[in-house]
Formats: structure tokens, C-alpha cells, sequence
């Protein structure tokens, strides 16, 4: 499971930006970011999450939330005694859409005392907050990083996802197919390859695959090639090459299936990338 949640994190890679350690008092506003997800680390509570559709969670124990996609809300905490509160900036990739954010519900909560070796974690965060020494925002930023992926483990052993890439790989036998087609974007998959590689029948496959992600087989691995080959795009790999190495024959064939994935051919997406 690890090595499978790795090879996804090296095509979305995981950087945090931690903003916010120590107390905070009264009302905290927080507006909606379609590209960053939010992470609100409750270290001494109580305090109050109000969702935008008016949600409220109060949370008294030590608590991480993580919103992957956040939309307007507000932590109110005790305006004497306050809260001690981490709060980051997350992104995957280049943010935005992406198969580790969508995979998991709008908001997730999970106490302290259930997320494994997060106490020790914290107890550096505390030590390099506090202590005015040089690369402190670096090692905060990076100690972030390790506990999201202390996250994302929990949610895939305890399958807190919601259909998706990590709702698959959380499955014993489908992450196989997953791992196989995000390995090798570029082969030219059939559903009986990816059955064998599941160690299912084709019809189980399929059958399967779809209640668990979301969708079919082939849908997926064109949404994943398409993923990959904006990654390709990005830096700088030309569109033929790309092209073929998302498994496309040809530009035409791929520039169709990109557009109707992304709702522009790639040469305008790029194009669209450079002036915004």
C-alpha cells in the first residue's frame, strides 16, 4: 500500500506551507481555495469548525482536519482562553483537481490518539516553532508534509475515501490493476490484462472497479493518461512525444481524448496555462 501511495504522490507531489502555530482567539475566517487543500491541526481545543452549509463540529481532543477541497468556513475558539492551533496550506501536483483529493470526503477528522507516531511529530513541530533557529519554516513546512502522509495512510487502512484512485488502491485487488496502469500509462491495456493483474475475471473486474472508483476501467485509464500528460506538458515535453507517451498513436487521437477530458485541445490549455 505504501509503495502504491508513493508512486501517486511522485506524479502529485505533496508540499505544505504551514502558516499559523500557537494560540488563537474569537472567530477565524477562511475562504474558499480551489487549489490549496486545509489542514486545521487542534492541538488543545475546545474549538468550533462551521462548514459553509452551516455543518458544526466542535472538537474537544486533539483533532487533525484536513478539507482537500475547502470551501468558506470558520474555526471559532474561546476568545480568553482560546486554542492552540497548526494551521497549513497543502497542495498535490499543481492543485487543483487530482486523483488524491477527489478520492476523499470534504472534510476529515481524525483524533490524535488514532493517527500513529503523530505525538512524535508534534513534539518537533513545537521544537522548531518555538526555538528561533535558521531553516525553521523549511522543517515545519516538511514535518507537515510527513503527517499528511501519516494521513493519507490512515484513510487508505481505514477506508475513509470515497470512490476514486485511493478508494482502488485501499482495495487488495484492485490496486494491483491501479499500480499496473499508473506504472504504465503508455501500454496498451485490455480489460483481460487488468483482470489478470487484479486476479479476477473480467466480469468481477469490471463490476468491481466501477463500484469502487466510480468508474470503468477505461474510463479511468484515460483520465489517468490525460493527468499524466498535462504533468509531461507542464514541463516542457513536446506534444508528440507526449502523445506517445500516454499511449496514443498519434497527436489527433490524443488532442481528442484531452479535449474531452479537459474541454480545450492541449495546445490551447497550454496556451491558457501561460497567460493566467
Amino acid at each position: 500500500m505504501e509503495d502504491q501511495l508513493s508512486h501517486l504522490l511522485q506524479r502529485f507531489s505533496l508540499s505544505a506551507g504551514v502558516f499559523h502555530v500557537g494560540q488563537i482567539c474569537g472567530i477565524h475566517h477562511f475562504e474558499q481555495d480551489a487549489t490549496h487543500g486545509h489542514v486545521h491541526l487542534i492541538r488543545r481545543g475546545p474549538a468550533q469548525l462551521i462548514e459553509a452549509s452551516g455543518i458544526s463540529t466542535t472538537i474537544e481532543e486533539p483533532t487533525l482536519i484536513f478539507m482537500p477541497r475547502p470551501d468558506v468556513h470558520r474555526l471559532i475558539t474561546d476568545e480568553r482562553q482560546g486554542a492552540d492551533v497548526v494551521c497549513a496550506n497543502i497542495l498535490f501536483g499543481l492543485g487543483g483537481c487530482n486523483p488524491i483529493t477527489t478520492s476523499l470526503p470534504s472534510v476529515v477528522q481524525i483524533k490524535l490518539v488514532e493517527l500513529p507516531g503523530a505525538e512524535a511529530l508534534l513534539s518537533l513541530v513545537d521544537e522548531e516553532a518555538f526555538t528561533p533557529q535558521s531553516g525553521r519554516q523549511a522543517a515545519l513546512d516538511r514535518l507537515c508534509e510527513v503527517l499528511m502522509i501519516r494521513l493519507l495512510r490512515h484513510c487508505l487502512a481505514h477506508g475513509l475515501t470515497q470512490r476514486g484512485a485511493l478508494a482502488g488502491l485501499a482495495d487488495p485487488k484492485l490496486c494491483k490493476a491501479l499500480h499496473a496502469m499508473h506504472s504504465q500509462p503508455a501500454r496498451s491495456w485490455l480489460l483481460s490484462d487488468l483482470a489478470a493483474e487484479a486476479g479476477m475475471s473480467r466480469a468481477r473486474f469490471a463490476a468491481r472497479f466501477r463500484e469502487v472508483t466510480g468508474q470503468t476501467p477505461a474510463d479511468y485509464l484515460a483520465a489517468w493518461r490525460v493527468l499524466v500528460a498535462q504533468d509531461l506538458l507542464r514541463g516542457g515535453r513536446a506534444l508528440k512525444n507526449v502523445a506517445l507517451d500516454v499511449g496514443y498513436g498519434s497527436v489527433s487521437a490524443f488532442s481528442r481524448v484531452f479535449a474531452r477530458h479537459v474541454g480545450h485541445t492541449p495546445t490551447v490549455w497550454q496556451r491558457q496555462g501561460k497567460t493566467t
